[in-house]
């Protein structure tokens, strides 16, 4: 049970909606119930089921050099970085009948070498899940560490805005890597298509005008969604604005055309919240921190994010720690 300090502060940020926006990633994870939680069981399985498939669709000539001897396995973290992806190990192994103990928490900050969890069940099932689970919990773990820089170089920043992924996801594999921007801090902007409506530069010219993208969005969404809009200059930022957008997003700015651009559409819509995308790298992030500046979506979160290195190493139960 949390103590009533701890209580008050994860009270105290989700009531002026900063619970992953400023503080340390610890103090944001304690403030969610859980971010497993967030993922359907039978989806769980059903991508689990899918990467195995892809795998091994057919005959498993190794298994016959191992057999089915009960064995158990240690999952080894060997490069710095945060834990993200149990729910989708566990889900890999549930599938084999395999049983994982882990003996640090999501969200964990890494320090190599350390053992992060073990794998028991029979030693074909073991090997035939092994890769699986460790492409997955490498590339997810990479895109919290990411997010998890981000947030922390914003914060340095004294920034109060919110960091955020992108729809630039790998095919068939968005869930995890959406799930990795939340494990690192992030937030995961929207998931699909129907999470928000986003009018980009084709949409204008498809309908011939910014005003005609937006109020046509702006019929389609309803009451539900908010429409956002990418615009390339302040005069395409004020139609938006005018026509009800919710969000505008300032699309490959510089940060020298950024802030003020920002600062003089919050002049006129103060309610407007602006988005600040394209071309931002970890190198370049804090000069696109401003006061004016409430969204901060990097692309380079799930395109470019290195892959944390992990192994998983069979051993006997008077086993030490292998060299690497």
């Amino acid at each position: 049970m949390a103590k009533d300090g701890e209580k008050n502060k994860c009270s105290d940020l989700k009531r002026h909606g900063v619970g992953v926006r400023t503080g340390d990633l610890a103090q944001q994870l304690k403030c969610l119930p859980g971010l497993s939680l967030l993922l359907p069981p039978t989806t769980l399985a059903a991508l689990a089921d899918s990467w195995l498939q892809e795998d091994c669709p057919g005959l498993n000539f190794a298994a016959l050099a191992t057999g089915a001897v009960p064995s158990q396995a240690a999952l080894w973290a060997k490069s710095p970085g945060v834990l993200a992806g149990r729910p989708f190990f566990d889900a890999i192994f549930a599938q084999l009948d395999c049983q994982v103990s882990w003996f640090l928490p999501e969200g964990s900050r890494l320090v190599p070498v350390v053992k992060v969890a073990e794998v028991r069940g029979p030693a074909h099932h073991l090997l035939l899940g092994e890769r699986v689970a460790l492409n997955m919990l490498a590339r997810c773990s990479g895109i919290a560490s990411a997010a998890a820089t981000a947030v922390e170089l914003t914060k340095a920043a004294g920034w109060a805005g919110r960091v955020a992924g992108t729809r630039k996801t790998t095919p068939g594999f968005r869930l995890v890597e959406k799930y990795g921007l939340l494990a690192g801090g992030a937030a995961c902007h929207r998931y699909d298509l129907g999470g928000l409506v986003m009018v980009k530069d084709n949409h204008i010219v498809a309908a011939g005008s910014v005003d005609k993208a937006v109020r046509g969005a702006r019929l389609a969404a309803g009451f539900e969604l908010k429409v956002e809009v990418e615009c390339g200059s302040l005069h395409e930022a004020v139609q938006a604005a005018h026509a009800g957008a919710d969000l505008v997003m300032l699309d490959n700015f510089k940060p020298e055309e950024l802030h003020p651009t920002a600062a003089a559409l919050k002049a006129q819509f103060p309610q407007v919240a602006v988005e600040a995308s394209g071309g931002i790298t970890l190198n370049n992030l804090p000069q696109f921190c401003g006061p004016h500046v409430d969204v901060i979506s990097l692309g380079m979160l799930t395109q470019a994010a290195p892959a944390l290195d992990f192994s998983l190493k069979l051993f006997a139960e008077e086993a030490v720690t292998p060299q690497f």
